[in-house]
């Protein structure tokens, strides 16, 4: 069995936020027509399906992002996951919009949703799909936002139109990744997709 657990935050004012990426993705990969059900006890809302004819449960915490762990540990803990059965979908500031990373057994980067996942699970060994939400210059070279104050304006700040067409158009290779991990295991899915 294996969780796919996008992270964000709750509530209608974050929707298109940047920092709600891992909701954004997880919702076009489950797709419209599936129905997400509550769980008040992991409190999360979650959706059951198949890929690669393993059954998937994708999770999207309730918690605010910096409590992330509570409910990744509750899951982790109720269905008797490993670590490495867990992946983890989030935004992340050093990478380029419409492109993805797959990392894992890696520190949290300054993210305070996967500070919380590590400390809850006591563990750094599961699977992460870092999205990139940052801008380019023309040029190509990443242009993030400096200091604090900035940085969380910028976190906060709702996709535009044209920049969800990117993150809907990234969830097609993003879950061809998913299959893949599935399939045939993380090592080769990073150096196919990395």
């Amino acid at each position: 069995m294996w969780t796919v657990i996008g992270l964000g935050n709750p509530g209608k004012e974050y929707e298109n936020n940047r920092h709600n990426t891992g909701f954004l993705l997880v919702d076009f990969l489950v797709g419209k027509g599936e129905k997400w059900e509550k769980s008040n006890q992991a409190n999360c809302f979650y959706v059951w399906t198949k890929i690669d004819k393993k059954k998937v449960e994708f999770i999207k915490p309730q918690t605010f992002m910096n409590k992330s762990g509570k409910t990744v540990d509750y899951v982790k803990k109720n269905h008797k996951l490993k670590s490495e059965n867990i992946i983890i979908i989030y935004d992340d500031l050093d990478l380029p919009l419409g492109t993805f990373k797959i990392s894992f057994n890696r520190g949290a980067g300054g993210h305070r949703g996967l500070e919380s996942i590590i400390k809850a699970l006591k563990s750094k060994k599961f699977i992460r799909i870092r999205v990139g939400i940052s801008q380019t210059t023309s040029g190509g070279k990443l242009k993030k936002p400096q200091g604090e104050k900035k940085i969380i304006k910028f976190l906060i700040g709702d996709y535009k139109k044209d920049e969800l067409l990117k993150l809907k158009k990234l969830s097609k290779k993003v879950f061809e990744s998913l299959e893949m991990i599935i399939a045939e295991g993380k090592e080769k899915t990073m150096s196919l997709f990395n």
